[in-house]
C-alpha cells in the first residue's frame, strides 16, 4: 500500500523554501517575522485537517492537491517571503549605518588622539619654560600672571582635557561625551572668534591701554620681587634694538634723571646707560616690536587658520558621530 503522508507535513514540506529563507536570517527571531511566518501556517494547517476530515475516500487526494495548489496557499506562503525580504532589506540598512559609524568613530579617535598629544606638547614646553625660564615674566604690570609659561600650561591643559574627552566618547560611542566635546569646543571657536572680532574694531583703543600699561611696568623695572620683568624688558631690547615703550624719554620718569638701562646701549657695557643718548637705541619697543609681527603676518595668519580648521573637523566629526549614534540607537537597536 502507498504510505500516505498527514497533511501537517505535506503543508510544511511545501512551503519549505519560504521558511528556510525565514529561519535562516541572522538576527531570527524578530518577533513581527514570527507572527507574518507561522500565523498563516497555522491557519492553513487547521482548514486543511478539516477539508480533510469532512472529505474522505477517492476524492481524498484530490482534494489535498488542488487545496495547495489553490491562490490562499500561494497568497499566505508569499506573505512569509514578503516579510522575511523586509526583514533582510532592514538589516541591510543597519548593517551600511553601522559601517559608517565605525569608519566615523575610527578617524575621530585618531584625530582627537592627536589633539591629545598636541595639547601634551604645549603642556610640557609650558612647564619646561616656568622650571628652567622662570625668571622671564610678563612686561605688563596688570597682568603679572599672563606670562607664555603660565598661557602654555592653561592652553596645554585645555587641549589635553577636550582631546581625552573626545577620545573616550569616539571608542566609546557614548552620546553624553560626545555632546560634551562638541559644545566645550564650539564654546572656544566662538571665544577665539569674538576675540579676534574685537581686537580689530577696537584696535586703536587696544594700542593706547597697552603702551599705558607698559610704561607703568616701567617703573617696576629692577625692583625687587619683580626680576622677570626686568629680563623681559632687557631681552627686548637687545634682541630688537630698541629703548622704551614710545621712545628712550620713557626711562627717564622712571630713574628721575637723564639715564636709560644698559641693554638700550649701542654697545653694551657695565653703566653705559649713563652716557650721552647718541649711545643708546633710538627706536621704540612697541611699534618695532609692531612691524615685527606685521611683517610675519602670513606665518601668523596660517598658524590661526590651522587652527580654526581643526576645530572646525573637530566639530564635524563630534556632531556627525552624534547623529549616526542617535541613528543607530534609534533604527537598530
Amino acid at each position: 500500500m502507498e504510505s500516505r503522508t498527514s497533511p501537517a507535513k505535506s503543508l510544511l514540506y511545501h512551503c519549505i523554501p519560504f521558511l528556510g529563507k525565514a529561519l535562516l536570517v541572522e538576527f531570527l527571531p524578530c518577533l513581527q517575522l514570527l507572527k507574518a511566518a507561522f500565523s498563516p501556517l497555522i491557519t492553513l494547517i487547521r482548514y486543511a485537517e478539516e477539508q480533510m476530515a469532512e472529505n474522505g475516500g477517492e476524492g481524498k487526494q484530490k482534494r489535498y492537491k488542488d487545496f495547495l495548489n489553490s491562490a490562499d496557499l500561494c497568497s499566505s506562503c508569499g506573505s512569509i517571503d514578503l516579510a522575511w525580504q523586509s526583514h533582510k532589506s532592514e538589516l541591510k540598512r543597519c548593517s551600511m549605518a553601522h559601517n559608517c559609524l565605525q569608519c566615523i568613530k575610527y578617524l575621530m579617535f585618531v584625530f582627537n588622539l592627536l589633539f591629545w598629544l598636541g595639547g601634551c606638547g604645549i603642556l610640557g614646553v609650558g612647564i619646561w619654560l616656568a622650571v628652567t625660564q622662570g625668571n622671564f615674566a610678563t612686561l605688563s604690570s596688570s597682568f603679572p600672571s599672563l606670562s607664555a609659561a603660565n598661557l602654555l600650561i592653561i592652553t596645554g591643559t585645555f587641549v589635553m582635557i577636550i582631546g581625552f574627552v573626545g577620545c573616550i566618547g569616539a571608542i566609546k560611542e557614548n552620546k553624553c561625551l560626545l555632546l560634551s566635546f562638541f559644545i566645550m569646543l564650539l564654546i572656544i571657536f566662538v571665544l577665539e572668534l569674538t576675540v579676534v572680532i574685537l581686537f580689530f574694531v577696537y584696535t586703536d583703543k587696544i594700542d593706547k591701554y597697552a603702551q599705558r600699561d607698559l610704561k607703568k611696568g616701567l617703573h617696576l623695572y629692577g625692583t625687587e620681587g619683580n626680576i622677570g620683568l626686568t629680563n623681559a624688558w632687557s631681552i627686548i631690547q637687545t634682541d630688537f634694538r630698541c629703548c622704551g615703550v614710545s621712545n628712550y624719554t620713557d626711562w627717564f620718569e622712571v630713574y628721575n634723571t637723564t639715564r636709560v638701562p644698559d641693554s638700550c646701549c649701542l654697545e653694551f657695557s657695565e653703566n653705559c646707560g649713563l652716557h650721552s643718548p647718541g649711545t643708546w637705541w633710538k627706536a621704540p619697543c612697541y611699534e618695532t616690536v609692531k612691524i615685527w609681527l606685521q611683517e610675519n603676518l602670513l606665518a601668523v595668519g596660517i598658524f590661526g587658520l590651522c587652527t580654526a580648521l581643526v576645530q572646525i573637523l573637530g566639530l564635524t566629526f563630534a556632531m556627525t558621530m552624534y547623529c549616526q549614534v542617535v541613528k543607530a540607537d534609534t533604527y537598530c537597536a
